[in-house]
């Protein structure tokens, strides 16, 4: 029997242990930029059971309030009640912040955009791919698509018995590139210890994989499974210890691209290991829109201190229309990769931009979000250099 062509992805909720502690980190992130733009902050969070432990290096104007921070994320997720050990009302937060080093903030600290320099060193990646609309790859968007859809249900109070932990994995065949399928999805849903598991299940497969595969005109008859262990009612910070910075794949392809060395959350756009992340997803996906490749992934590197990238470098796995050199003069020409000048162009210190938001279901690709980096607004140019 030939063997299949399978690729999987996974995404996880909000409720996520790891997932909680980047939105706190963001939260914290978004009171800072609140009042002082030009804030400086590196955020760290731990969590477990019913404590959390906020530390980093915070430079800021802004008065900002972590007790505050920590129980306004854990009540917007759901964590409200001792049943489930992790409560906002009761949770014990220790704030360990202190300021970002003067060593550091020497050589990001220009009033000038264009010769800020990065706020580190640092490896940063881009992918684009047309497999989707949104020029993402498929196995991630449905792997996070089914946890927002199952988070959703489950505010709107049409998801019975479901708690705040779930975890998605998807399995895309690609045997046959004229029918790619969905050959398997695998969800984990965190659920009160009264429910009726058979209607539980059924819900989720009938009302959450099921129409989460459709609205992707996918097949339907993929292989299940739901709660593999058969019970999931310990969940969330209580059922393991979350740490900011732990869901990258998450946060960025599912696994098709390679990543940085750097998480997202919790960091200001100073940081290239986030703004440069957002810039490289940028160039990806414009080129790629302009039909300069079928997919191709972009990588960045920078000095501390320095504002003009170290290297550009590009992969197209033999799907690109030009040359390497040709990509290469199209990204000098049009993309602008300067820290100073990406925080510009993409107005990341916004005070109006949450952030927060991005810290679930990924920070690219994202149909319910209007993200200055998924902007398709140099495809024209490019096309007319063509």
């Amino acid at each position: 029997m030939k063997e299949k062509i399978l690729f999987t992805s996974e995404s996880v909720s909000e409720g996520h242990p790891d997932k909680v502690c980047d939105q706190i980190a963001d939260a914290v992130l978004d009171a800072c930029l609140a009042n002082d733009p030009n804030s400086r902050v590196a955020c760290e969070v731990f969590i477990s059971d019913n404590f959390c432990l906020v530390g980093g290096e915070i430079t800021t104007k802004s008065k900002i309030d972590i007790d505050s921070i920590v129980r306004d994320v854990l009540k917007n997720i759901g964590y409200d009640k001792k049943e489930l050990i992790t409560d906002f009302n009761t949770i014990e937060v220790i704030d360990r912040v202190g300021q970002q080093s003067s060593d550091i903030s020497m050589g990001v600290s220009q009033p000038n955009p264009e010769e800020q320099g990065a706020g580190d060193q640092g490896i940063m990646f881009g992918y684009a791919t047309n497999e989707t609309d949104g020029y993402m790859p498929l196995a991630i968007v449905v792997a996070h698509k089914l946890v927002r859809e199952a988070t959703k249900l489950r505010k709107l109070g049409q998801f019975k018995g479901a708690r705040p932990d779930m975890k998605s994995q998807v399995t895309i065949d690609y045997s046959d590139p004229q029918n790619i399928r969905i050959d398997t999805i695998l969800m984990s849903v965190q659920h009160e210890p009264d429910i009726d598991i058979n209607e539980f299940k059924k819900c989720i497969h009938d009302e959450i994989m099921v129409k989460v595969s459709e609205s992707f005109g996918m097949n339907t008859d993929f292989k299940y499974f739901i709660n593999p262990t058969g019970r999931f009612v310990i969940g969330g910070p209580a059922g393991d210890t979350g740490v900011t910075g732990r869901k990258i794949i998450v946060d960025t392809y599912g696994g098709y691209a390679e990543h940085g060395g750097g998480a997202f959350s919790g960091k200001d756009p100073s940081k290239v290991d986030r703004s440069a992340a957002y810039m490289a997803r940028y160039i990806a996906k414009n080129l790629v829109a302009a039909n300069v490749a079928d997919r191709l992934l972009i990588q960045l590197s920078y000095g501390i201190g320095i504002a003009e990238p170290l290297s550009i470098a590009i992969k197209t796995y033999n799907t690109a229309r030009y040359d390497d050199e040709k990509i290469l003069e199209l990204i000098r020409k049009h993309f602008d990769c300067r820290p100073g000048m990406i925080i510009k162009n993409f107005n990341l210190k916004n005070p109006s931009f949450k952030y927060q938001d991005v810290a679930n279901y990924g920070h690219f690709g994202r149909p319910d979000l209007e993200l200055p980096w998924e902007r398709l607004d140099k495809v024209e140019e490019i096309k007319k250099d063509l």
